[in-house]
């Protein structure tokens, strides 16, 4: 009798320390709406920053780079998180082993560009050179390719998730889960001739995962944890 209140006690302490898929998955709500809302509210504050020539990512450099860099380190880890809570939402499907894990390789590489910076270049920081930058440092490049393989895995899991959503015939959903990650390579296509096409890829990739990751936790019974 006493090894079983034992047992239901340390399932408890368990219970009410380990975190709730609800919870998890809204770290995954959160990630977007809180890197654009830094970033926007940074390239607005700080001197030499021009949306139309400067990639957020930039932000990075200066003396409040680090602003930027907690803004990475802080986007990747909600990412993760909510990855861990789809992983428990679709338990069981193929999606549902699959699109988290790409979830996961995004969110770390956002970690990666936070220890990887992006170049100077295009006047920021102040006293930069006017011109776009003309060849990547090593830390550069390694930003550039973890954004890249970041993005890639985030439109492949949008592709993923589609199946969960036509399963259900949720045809809104699986329409938005097959164009956004067009949206989205469209926009870092575009990004020679503008930067302000490759924020917007990538905003729209991020704002896609908040509405997905919302959605599926509107369909967690209320007894899931």
């Amino acid at each position: 009798m006493t090894q079983a209140i034992g047992a239901s006690a340390t399932a408890d302490s368990v219970s009410t320390t380990r975190p709730t898929t609800r919870a998890l998955l809204a770290g995954g709500i959160a990630a977007g709406p809180l890197f654009l809302g830094a970033g926007a509210v940074q390239g607005l504050a700080r001197d030499g920053f021009d949306f139309t020539r400067n990639a957020i990512s930039q932000l990075s450099l200066g003396d409040l780079g680090w602003i930027q860099v907690a803004s990475f380190l802080l986007t990747g880890s909600l990412a993760i998180a909510g990855a861990a809570g789809i992983r428990r939402t679709l338990a069981g499907t193929t999606e549902g082993r699959w699109a988290p894990r790409l979830i996961r390789v995004f969110g770390a590489s956002f970690l990666l560009a936070a220890v990887c910076t992006a170049d100077p270049g295009a006047g920021f920081p102040v006293g930069a050179p006017e011109a776009p930058v003309a060849s990547l440092s090593w830390h550069g490049a390694l930003h550039m390719l973890s954004a890249m393989v970041g993005f890639l895995a985030l439109c492949a899991s949008f592709v993923m998730l589609a199946r969960h959503f036509a399963a259900r015939r949720q045809r809104g959903w699986v329409v938005g889960s097959r164009l956004v990650p067009l949206g989205v390579l469209a926009g870092f296509a575009a990004s020679s001739a503008t930067v302000l096409a490759f924020t917007a890829g990538a905003a729209l990739g991020l704002l896609w995962l908040t509405a997905i990751t919302a959605r599926l936790a509107t369909t967690l019974p209320a007894t899931q944890t």
